[in-house]
């Protein structure tokens, strides 16, 4: 990326990175806002359904009635309603408006990051947009790592609003650099909203999304049941999981700055197939070297990680490059973020029920992989239909698949 491309992409990422924080760190507020509101638990954790509902359902609304012309407006507007959000969230002093509050943020962070992604494909030379869209997912994975930890810090010496104050501070400071820094956008195409919505009966666009989908069924469905996973070996790992959500967080942040230039040379279908082989295989592993010690489960956590964070990279990057011609690429990256949260409440749903049915933690993981797996095989049969995109070198002359 040149000097000129680079400052609004990492601006971006800062936003990103406070997005990553304030997508998480509600959970661990929830004993301080319990307190705080005197309200009971199963209500302060609705503050996260807020937020996550509103970020995955009515993200993909507000982008698909921007305004073609308004792109640089809207990314900026929408960075704007999810710092005033936060700041309002830390300033509540009635819990229903704090709910409130959490909804618009979560609205903000889903146009936000939308747009931010098409933004920075747009800015960037076609062979750099993987970096470009690396650089930003892993701002949000580092916020998610290293941004929500430090925040809890703080909300345990300062308050829980505290946390939030940061969020508003690191997200106020993106939004002053890329009112500086962001240059004008090129329009989009002009599109009634019911001919961006066709884009649903994209095919190209229906697979992508069913393996995000199917990715975060298994890989974030999976992250919700890993402490009891931990704990139900036959070596009784740990009475602490964070040392694990740490390796997990860790190789997510290195899975996502790692896989940019990945993109930028290799096919992204081709990309996509193999980080769903090596998620099936590190959720097959996780059990078995689980039961064999300590520090050799680390290894399957990391990989997980990794590639659960990297796979958003290609995804994206293809979405746009699909509907580039169309100009709603950005629908298409919050379509599949709204994929994404779908998956990840569907399979921690699904890992609730199974456990009520009694089935063990240790099964959990096997289902999960086998979830990735059917990822694996619709990503397989994406690229039979497509030439030239085999994750295997042909000897066929038209480079299909065998």
């Amino acid at each position: 990326m040149s000097r000129h491309t680079q400052s609004p992409v990492y601006l971006v990422a800062l936003g990103a990175f406070a997005l990553g924080m304030a997508s998480y760190v509600t959970a661990g507020l929830i004993p301080m806002i319990e307190t705080a509101f005197t309200v009971p638990v199963a209500l302060a954790a609705q503050l996260v359904t807020a937020f996550t509902l509103a970020y995955g359902l009515g993200s993909p609304l507000f982008v698909a009635i921007l305004p073609a012309h308004r792109q640089r407006g809207g990314l900026l507007f929408a960075l704007g309603l999810f710092v005033l959000a936060n700041a309002a969230s830390a300033l509540a002093t009635d819990f229903t408006a704090l709910l409130v509050f959490r909804a618009i943020a979560g609205i903000g962070a889903g146009v936000y990051l939308a747009m931010g992604i098409a933004a920075s494909a747009v800015l960037s030379p076609p062979r750099q947009r993987g970096k470009a869209i690396a650089v930003i997912m892993g701002g949000m994975a580092s916020g998610t790592v290293l941004g929500v930890p430090l925040s809890l810090l703080l909300a345990e010496r300062v308050g829980w609003a505290s946390a939030l104050w940061l969020v508003t501070a690191l997200g106020g400071i993106a939004l002053v650099g890329l009112v500086l820094r962001l240059p004008a956008l090129p329009a989009a195409a002009v599109t009634p909203l019911k001919a961006k919505l066709a884009l649903l009966r994209d095919g190209q666009i229906v697979v992508i999304l069913l393996v995000s989908l199917l990715a975060a069924v298994a890989s974030l469905g999976m992250y919700t049941f890993i402490a009891p996973l931990l704990s139900a070996t036959d070596q009784g790992l740990t009475r602490t999981v964070t040392p694990y959500l740490w390796v997990w967080g860790v190789g997510g942040v290195l899975g996502s700055f790692l896989i940019g230039p990945l993109v930028d040379r290799f096919k992204g279908p081709v990309l996509t197939f193999w980080i769903m082989m090596i998620l099936a295989i590190s959720l097959f592993l996780l059990p078995v070297t689980a039961s064999m010690g300590a520090w050799l489960v680390m290894l399957p956590i990391a990989a997980w990680g990794a590639v659960g964070w990297a796979l958003q990279v290609p995804q994206n990057n293809e979405l746009i490059k699909v509907r580039e011609h169309q100009g709603d690429g950005n629908l298409a990256v919050a379509l599949n973020e709204s994929a994404l949260y779908l998956g990840s409440a569907i399979g921690a749903a699904l890992g609730g029920v199974l456990l009520l049915q009694q089935w063990s933690a240790v099964a959990l993981a096997s289902s999960a992989g086998v979830v990735a797996v059917l990822g694996v095989v619709v990503q397989w049969l994406n690229l039979r239909r497509t030439p030239g995109r085999c994750p295997i070198p042909s000897a066929r002359p038209d480079n299909r698949c065998p």
